[in-house]
């Protein structure tokens, strides 16, 4: 059995609720001079793209999705893993989930250029309507942008987490049964109902003492909140999923997530079998209702 999955198995045996399933990702990063294994290689998309949500979601499923610049479906995501620089001043090449959407609302067809990354660094995709680029718009003439105006929408990005400079070759998202390769992750994510959330704070908490500092955004949350601003500072993040999460993975409306270093997963692991006893999380309203 891979180390992860052991790991995991503990974690949902001591937190006491029968066939609870808690949908589980585990991120690698593969950056630099970084050789990146066949066996991570192979699980590349080569037909389709995806964005961050969806091979997140996809994961906890069961996949194994290795996201590169060429097949990453979300050009914000590949700013926020550092796959492309954000001033990068030409659209990256090929058919991509979130530009397509702007291309079918656009009428455009061929004629349609997708946003370059810049773009969205300076808040032109993302304060579509003052930026009067209504071809970047995902919802039609009237859409009102994510933002009112550019200069919220740069003040927002700049708040967003992401990988600078941009030298990451690929992304992993695996399951934590997955045992073609031993992969310690940099990044573990869970999609949690609110009663769930509750119990690992408190098996967090149990021997480290420490609180869960919440930063989160209405954009980029699993790539930015979720994954990046994690492995950057060290520290759990919790978020809400947002509207690409939300709309394009369909996320349920009952999860959010919550995103931690590896080292504060087994800290999760550990402190659930400790406080066990505890807290009785099988008594929580609601913990042993039908999930996911």
């Amino acid at each position: 059995m891979p180390e992860l999955k052991r790991l995991y198995d503990s974690m949902i045996e001591n937190m006491g609720v029968p066939d609870l399933v808690i949908p589980f990702t585990a991120v690698k990063f593969y950056r630099g001079e970084d050789e990146i294994p066949e066996a991570v290689l192979k699980h590349r998309p080569s037909d389709i793209s995806l964005t961050s949500c969806q091979a997140a979601k996809q994961a906890a499923l069961g996949d194994m999705i290795c996201l590169t610049r060429e097949n990453i479906g979300c050009v914000a995501a590949a700013i926020t893993f550092g796959l492309v620089s954000k001033d990068e001043k030409m659209p990256l090449s090929g058919p991509r989930v979130y530009t397509d959407i702007m291309k079918e609302q656009s009428g455009e067809g061929v004629e349609f250029t997708p946003p370059t990354p810049s773009e969205f660094s300076e808040g032109i995709v993302y304060a579509c309507k003052h930026s009067q680029r209504e071809d970047f718009a995902l919802f039609g003439k009237d859409d009102a942008g994510r933002y009112r105006d550019t200069e919220t929408a740069k003040r927002a990005v700049s708040e967003m987490s992401a990988i600078e400079p941009a030298d990451t070759k690929a992304v992993f998202f695996y399951p934590a049964e997955f045992d073609e390769l031993e992969v310690e992750p940099d990044v573990v994510v869970m999609s949690v109902r609110p009663v769930e959330l509750t119990r690992l704070i408190q098996a967090y908490q149990y021997n480290t003492g420490k609180r869960v500092n919440a930063s989160m955004g209405g954009l980029r949350v699993v790539n930015s909140d979720l994954i990046v601003r994690p492995l950057l500072t060290g520290e759990i993040n919790v978020s809400t999923y947002c509207l690409g999460a939300r709309l394009i993975a369909q996320y349920e409306g009952d999860r959010m997530g919550i995103g931690m270093p590896h080292k504060d997963f087994l800290a999760i692991v550990q402190g659930m079998k400790d406080s066990r006893t505890g807290f009785p999380f099988h008594m929580y309203p609601g913990a042993d209702e039908d999930n996911y």
